[in-house]
């Protein structure tokens, strides 16, 4: 029961008779996982303590004899001690539910929460004596629920799609404020080809090393990540400084401050690589079965992230090739009635001018060579009829240059029919002087 086999309680000056059940109450907390702790006198020495108190402020403090703020000196200042003060003064009980401490100082702090209970100690006069501490730590208890609230937020961005940066960011900082002990989180991204691995996020590591491996390569040895990644499975490095896997970083793990890396891929429900999870520490040490499990646990959560953003991803991209598919298609709808109008108007004036082919064919029955052109519409053409145009049903009428040349593209059949002028070869070698300029608009 006693901290130091066969020690006596230490005597607070005056001789005191306990109540009768003391010697009970401290058989009842020996081996029991509840912290318990017989203070005496308005010092709050230490008389006895269970194993359970001693594992909690850590086993290298394990006496008894001394002041309790001699043995834990970082309650100091946090109010336990003016609490104990108001309990021996007062003879009343306190209870507290879910309080925070820290124990212990500089590299070696922890956080830690209790429910406890203050009792006064009376004896057979009614007269405070001393206090029993009797406490049970809700330090796991308290991080689940807060594990648990973090963990719900996370999968509300998810679900919400939130940047894929922001929701890894997020985890990072979430297990790194959770863990009792430092630790620092890194996420890295697969390539399309799981040949390399990219940064996802690491707000706890400096920014030389997340840039340093960005980009690594997947593979047996290439760390602890690329070595993960490549086999599919943890890789635990437990000192960085002895192991083969990282004797290329280990230059850059040591001017980073790290010792100890943890790595566990994150993969999708097919099996593929969606990249690693990471944890890093400050100093050699090996994962305990909850390190492991935590690891598991915000492993799914990044896998079921990046999938999802993979998953929108595709989407995105798929709703821009069609975009741009109905683009094209608009375009090329936009040139085919182009087209079409464009083939109407030449129906249109095709004919006209098979029109104007057969009135003048009939005025030629009177006047076989005309003056003037007749192919010039309504408006009428005043520029000397030089070729006959004829079509297959007979019909011919003279033109000027132009027109006929409107003739023989826009009527189909139509041909030059004219021999005292040399027909088709006057046709093609007239006077470029002559010729209508590209682009110029046909009079008449």
């Amino acid at each position: 029961m006693t901290a130091a086999s066969g020690q006596r309680p230490l005597s607070t000056g005056s001789p005191v008779t306990e109540q009768p059940d003391e010697e009970d109450v401290r058989a009842l907390f020996g081996q029991s996982i509840a912290v318990f702790a017989s203070l005496a006198g308005p010092s709050h020495l230490v008389e006895t303590a269970n194993p359970a108190f001693f594992a909690t402020i850590g086993a290298h403090r394990a006496r008894t004899g001394v002041p309790l703020v001699e043995l834990v000196p970082e309650l100091e200042g946090q109010g336990f001690l003016v609490l104990l003060d108001e309990v021996y003064r007062t003879g009343r009980s306190h209870t507290g539910r879910d309080v925070r401490v820290l124990l212990d100082a500089g590299t070696h702090m922890r956080e830690a929460f209790f429910d406890f209970t203050y009792e006064p100690r009376r004896d057979t006069g009614g007269g405070v004596v001393g206090i029993r501490v009797i406490g049970v730590e809700t330090t796991q208890v308290k991080h689940a629920q807060r594990l648990t609230a973090e963990h719900r937020a996370l999968l509300e961005q998810i679900a919400r799609q939130a940047p894929l940066t922001e929701v890894l960011d997020g985890m990072a900082r979430c297990i790194e404020n959770l863990a009792p002990q430092e630790v620092l989180v890194s996420v890295l991204l697969a390539d399309p080809d799981g040949a390399h691995l990219r940064h996802g996020a690491g707000p706890g590591l400096p920014d030389f090393y997340n840039q340093a491996i960005d980009g690594i390569a997947t593979g047996e040895g290439v760390g602890s990540c690329g070595t993960a990644a490549h086999r599919r499975e943890p890789v635990v490095v437990s000192d960085i400084a002895t192991d083969p896997f990282w004797d290329d970083f280990r230059d850059l793990a040591d001017r980073a401050g790290l010792a100890a890396c943890w790595s566990t891929p994150i993969l999708a429900r097919d099996g593929s690589l969606l990249g690693t999870f990471a944890m890093y520490h400050r100093t050699p040490c090996a994962p305990q079965d909850s390190d492991l499990a935590l690891a598991r646990v915000f492993a799914g959560t990044a896998a079921l992230a990046i999938e999802r953003h993979h998953n929108e991803q595709a989407r995105r991209d798929a709703e821009t090739r069609a975009a741009k598919a109905h683009a094209e298609l608009a375009k090329a709808m936009d040139a085919e009635r182009e087209l079409r109008a464009e083939a109407e108007q030449r129906a249109t004036a095709a004919a006209e001018l098979a029109a104007r082919m057969r009135a003048a064919a009939a005025a030629t029955a009177a006047v076989p060579h005309p003056e003037h052109c007749q192919l010039g519409g309504t408006d009428g053409c005043t520029a000397p009829a030089e070729l006959k145009v004829a079509d297959a049903w007979g019909d011919a009428a003279w033109g000027c240059h132009d027109h006929a040349e409107e003739a023989l593209l826009n009527v189909r059949s139509a041909f030059i029919a004219n021999e005292e002028l040399g027909g088709l070869a006057a046709y093609i070698n007239r006077s470029p002087a002559r010729a209508r300029p590209q682009g110029q608009p046909r009079t008449g």
